[in-house]
């Protein structure tokens, strides 16, 4: 699998945090229901730059290996400028109801059981969407300004200009990437 485009505009607020996870290849899952102002999580982009949100961040929510590095923002704040690091190809969408599930993918993403299971209460007639993501590292970040519409309790947005993605660099290999696939679908199906 390889990044198409040679540039791309649209990219998919998470948690930064989760970013730099992504980004660092200590993960390639994101569990999404979608934003509050969302009537669920749909995937828009199956390749998309990875936009760090601060706003909701938890520390309570995360993995303890993750919970210290988390400082909590008021509502509503957001910085001036952010750095785009990373891109990711959304390779796998798979829907999980079961907390049993979820439960067997813990060492795979970096929420704690509070969040998983706050997170499926929800809306519980919405599964929750376990994305596979192929990621990219950017050999220059870029840093944007912001810009108010990419403010709000949303997953997508489109950046106001497209960035290049000539100098990409694969976070994982395409051999711990398919690794790390099979071994998160054989634990989803076991359960």
């Amino acid at each position: 699998m390889a990044i198409v485009n040679s540039s791309l505009k649209y990219a998919l607020k998470e948690w930064a945090i989760a970013v730099e996870a992504l980004t660092q290849g200590d993960t390639i899952v994101l569990l999404r229901k979608g934003g509050i102002r969302e009537r669920g999580f749909r995937v828009e982009h199956t390749q998309a730059w990875l936009y760090p949100t601060y706003e909701h961040q938890k520390p309570n929510l995360l993995d303890p290996k993750y919970a210290a590095s988390v400082t909590e923002v008021e509502s509503g704040w957001h910085p001036e400028a952010v750095t785009i690091q990373s891109c990711a190809q959304i390779t796998e969408v798979l829907p999980v109801s079961k907390l049993e599930q979820l439960a067997a993918l813990q060492p795979y993403h970096i929420w704690n059981e509070q969040m998983i299971s706050d997170r499926l209460k929800w809306k519980p007639q919405t599964p929750i969407l376990v994305l596979l993501l192929r990621v990219y590292r950017l050999a220059q970040p870029q840093t944007i300004p912001f810009d108010s519409a990419y403010g709000g309790c949303k997953s997508w947005i489109a950046l106001k200009s497209e960035i290049s993605l000539d100098l990409l660099d694969p976070v994982l290999s395409e051999a711990e990437y398919l690794s790390q696939t099979q071994a998160i679908k054989a634990l989803i199906s076991a359960e």
